[in-house]
């Protein structure tokens, strides 16, 4: 995490190493365990703050007890936290004994639409490398799942970058059969082939400086996978019937929901072509790696679809957050449209869900709140709900929810080690 606020960090297995480090390199602070292989991380940071005796140091232990907070404290910690971390917590530490502005230094500038949601850190981490490769010329190659958003991707990567006010041409390589597909790609001369009763410009021509995002980029046949190979290495290519060369600058995004690598293995895709597109590559995780995103997606298509009126019963929104959603935000927004005709502009109910979704969730339409496993569910639920509502700060979440900040930590673990995220 430190590494990905651009720090240097460097790990070390025992205290008797780190001091060995310590002794031969400059560093601003140590983050050190309690008990460790070897010396105690007490012991340490004793022998640290005589190699540096202003050293910052923030001592963390998976067995919280207060003798050794206070011992560590004593003997020179600038503070002393439980696992698990709070991540927010430890940037404040960090930020605060190094003397750095943690919070400028980790912002980042994008403007997102009203119609992207990003609650979940997942998401968050993806949209953030976006808006770093977006002001290049770098290809950019998104993989994930069908309806994961990779379209919505490419298109903020367009709208951040230069190219801004320049044609998107988007093109579903999947959609266009493939005796047709060279021709939409890369245009045709009139009485190129039967049919072809007038020029047609493609769209690389219809992308002229701007981006062309090609969608579903796995489906492309070998054959024509040599001619984007060329427009990748020269910039040139030729309508279909013409010898002419015609030059293009369009960026190139491209997508798939395959494994490429595969692919090349099985003698599908071209390895030089694979290499090609994915200078940059940006995975989409599916809906269910990304559970924080779930119900704020949800109440927006339900918001659009119902014109602004649209709410959930409790029992929906759990039923939605435990749902795997196998089609994604696709899927997520097929059933929001059906749910808010069914309720006719009022509240939510599970009758108005697929069957699907109650089938096959660990709770049912009536929870029964005898089961411990239910109980979780409505308790992970609750927590995340808490979360959003209070921005992310975990000693409000806690407040309204009626529990120690402590006690919100330990279920926090819990729920991330569950497979959920917590952001």
């Amino acid at each position: 995490m430190l590494s990905r606020h651009d720090f240097s960090v460097t790990t070390a297995d025992c205290g008797e190493m780190a001091l060995e480090l310590l002794d031969q390199n400059k560093y601003d602070m140590i983050i050190s365990d309690v008990r460790m292989p070897g010396i105690s991380g007490i012991e340490t940071m004793q022998e640290a703050l005589k190699i540096k005796e202003s050293m910052p140091i923030l001592m963390v232990t998976a067995f919280p007890d207060i003798k050794d907070a206070v011992n560590a404290v004593k003997h020179g910690a600038v503070n002393y936290l439980e696992k698990p971390i709070d991540l927010d917590e430890l940037l404040s530490v960090v930020s605060r004994a190094t003397g750095l502005d943690l919070e400028k230094k980790s912002h980042i500038e994008y403007d997102l639409p009203d119609n992207v949601i990003a609650e979940s850190a997942a998401i968050k981490h993806v949209l953030k490398e976006a808006s770093f490769v977006a002001p290049t010329e770098s290809r950019v190659l998104i993989t994930g799942e069908s309806g994961t958003g990779k379209e919505v991707v490419a298109e903020l990567i367009h709208n951040w970058s230069d190219k801004k006010g320049l044609p998107f041409i988007k093109i579903n390589c999947a959609a266009i059969p493939e005796n047709l597909l060279e021709s939409e790609l890369f245009g045709h001369e009139k009485g190129a082939f039967t049919g072809a009763v007038a020029k047609r410009v493609g769209r690389f021509e219809e992308a002229d400086n701007g981006t062309i995002f090609l969608d579903e980029i796995g489906e492309v046949p070998m054959p024509l996978q040599a001619k984007l190979l060329r427009i990748l290495q020269d910039g040139t290519f030729q309508r279909v019937g013409s010898n002419a060369e015609i030059k293009t600058t369009a960026r190139i995004i491209a997508a798939t929901n395959r494994n490429l690598e595969e692919e090349i293995a099985k003698g599908n895709f071209r390895e030089d072509l694979f290499y090609r597109l994915n200078i940059f590559e940006l995975y989409l995780p599916p809906l269910r790696e990304r559970k924080s995103d779930i119900l704020p997606l949800a109440t927006s298509f339900a918001q659009t679809f119902a014109g602004g009126n649209a709410r959930f019963s409790s029992t929906v929104s759990t039923l939605l957050t435990i749902y795997d959603w196998p089609g994604n935000i696709r899927e997520l927004k097929n059933v929001m449209e059906r749910a808010t005709l069914m309720s006719r502009g009022s509240i939510i109910i599970p009758e108005h869900l697929p069957n699907r979704i109650i089938k096959e969730n660990k709770v049912s339409a009536k929870p029964d709140m005898t089961s411990a496993t239910k109980i979780e569910d409505m308790e992970r639920v609750l927590i995340l709900q808490a979360l959003r509502e209070n921005d992310g700060n975990r000693t409000e979440a806690a407040k309204s929810l009626g529990i120690g900040r402590r006690t919100l930590q330990y279920k926090l673990k819990k729920i991330e080690d569950d497979g959920y995220s917590i952001k």
